[in-house]
């Protein structure tokens, strides 16, 4: 195998937020999403993804955020979105799903099936997310690149 220059990115371990306290970003997410504690301290929060996970911080310095913000991929996007206005939480996009949380990080909601982002059929089935489907046009995204599932 020929030695290459860079290495390819794969994709994303996870994400890390700045927050100002885990027990209150804890419950914030906990409103809106149902996930799994992978471990907890006093400054630190990991929230399990299946094979990936986000990072909670205790420690917000920056102002909040604008533009920069990152997709959380969710099962249900019209779940989210309605669990967000019970909430209150404004939402700052008329185009997508985007909201603040509390401490200014800006996180687009983005609904499974509708993306070519993939998680394979086992990291699923360990979800207990063995039904979640692709829709056609996410399939055929994924067929023009070669990465049609079997």
């Amino acid at each position: 195998m020929p030695e290459r220059e860079r290495s390819r990115a794969v994709g994303f371990n996870h994400v890390a937020l700045e927050v100002g306290d885990i027990d209150e970003a804890l419950a914030f997410y906990g409103e809106f999403l149902e996930f799994e504690l992978r471990s907890k301290s006093e400054n630190m929060a990991f929230i399990d993804l299946g094979d990936q996970f986000l990072a909670l911080s205790r420690g917000r310095r920056q102002a909040p955020d604008d533009a920069r913000h990152f997709g959380l991929v969710v099962e249900d996007k019209a779940l989210v979105r309605r669990r967000l206005e019970d909430m209150s939480v404004e939402i700052v996009s008329d185009r997508f799903l985007d909201f603040l949380d509390p401490w200014g990080n800006r996180i687009e909601i983005v609904g499974y099936e509708n993306i070519q982002f993939t998680k394979a059929r086992h990291v699923l089935r360990g979800m207990g997310l063995d039904e979640l489907q692709k829709s056609e046009s996410a399939l055929q995204e994924l067929a023009d690149k070669n990465m049609a599932p079997d």
